[in-house]
């Protein structure tokens, strides 16, 4: 997993890797995007779970559009926001912001999806960890599981405007 931003216009909003594995491991959400399958794209926003390396897995029913998608074209975007804050008074917003290229991939293994189940337990119920394993170890067989293999990402940001000095 490569963080890189060679590519990025505004090389003054690049975003340190630092504050892009935080974004990384805490974000609530991100946005997928992928091929359609009658062309042009296809997104929608989806909780999602880093394993500390360089995946992070989703997971959904197991059928449907996205992975008809995915099945022609495993080829994805992920697309993070963290904090955001309009600056009505300067006509911008302030925010941060990462974004992943990469493959997914459908896990099928048992074994994996228990332990991408318990990183989504420990990630947005913690507090109810034992109830959530039981769940999951009752509907892991009817759920699809995808890992997102990240190949390489990069990160942007506007930190806040230091207030104008007045003197």
């Amino acid at each position: 997993m490569r963080y890189h931003n060679d590519t990025i216009r505004r090389q003054n909003r690049l975003l340190d890797e630092a504050s892009a594995i935080c974004l990384l491991r805490e974000g609530e959400y991100g946005f997928l995007a992928m091929q359609a399958e009658q062309g042009g794209g296809y997104g929608l926003p989806l909780h999602y779970v880093w394993n500390g390396k360089d995946s992070i897995y989703l997971h959904c029913a197991p059928e449907g559009r996205k992975l008809r998608c995915l099945d022609l074209c495993d080829r994805i975007t992920f697309c993070i926001v963290g904090r955001t804050q309009l600056v009505p008074h300067q006509f911008s917003t302030e925010y941060e912001s990462i974004l992943l290229t990469g493959t997914a991939r459908t896990i099928l293994d048992t074994e994996e999806k228990m332990k991408a189940l318990e990183l989504i337990v420990d990630k947005y119920a913690s507090r109810h960890k034992e109830k959530g394993m039981k769940y999951a170890a009752s509907s892991v067989s009817g759920l699809t599981i995808l890992r997102l293999d990240i190949s390489e990402w990069s990160g942007k940001c506007r930190p806040a405007s230091k207030p104008a000095d007045n003197n």
